[in-house]
């Protein structure tokens, strides 16, 4: 089996999270977060609509992690967001991670605001 090396470039990958946490490049942040490809940010959840709908144009597809479990997002943010051409894919925190991450890894136009399990 061949093994490589995943290159992220300059973009913050999610290295782990836990019970109210991520730790993102390498640093500890609490609470929920906004991974873009300016960087990484606290996110205030669902009402924080503001830096989701700047990242049109920037993105195309925004991963939603919705907690410890999948859940429906709210319905006024999600046509708020595909009003601005933003894809969205809601699931639970951990696969967002995990997704966010291997498309990440192959440089696409992604953004992730996570909830903390």
């Amino acid at each position: 089996m061949r093994i490589n090396e995943v290159v992220y470039n300059d973009a913050l990958p999610v290295d782990g999270y836990g019970p109210g946490f991520f730790r993102v490049g390498g640093e500890l942040r609490e609470g929920a977060v906004l991974l873009t490809p300016a960087g990484a940010r606290v996110w205030g959840g669902y009402e924080d609509t503001a830096p989701l709908l700047a990242l049109a144009g920037e993105v195309d597809v925004l991963f939603l992690g919705t907690g410890a479990e999948i859940a429906h997002i709210p319905a006024d943010l999600r046509r708020a967001l595909e009003e601005a051409n933003i894809g969205v894919e809601s699931m639970a925190t951990g696969p967002a991670c995990r997704s966010y991450n291997v498309l990440l890894s192959e440089g696409r136009r992604i953004a992730l605001a996570a909830l903390p399990v």
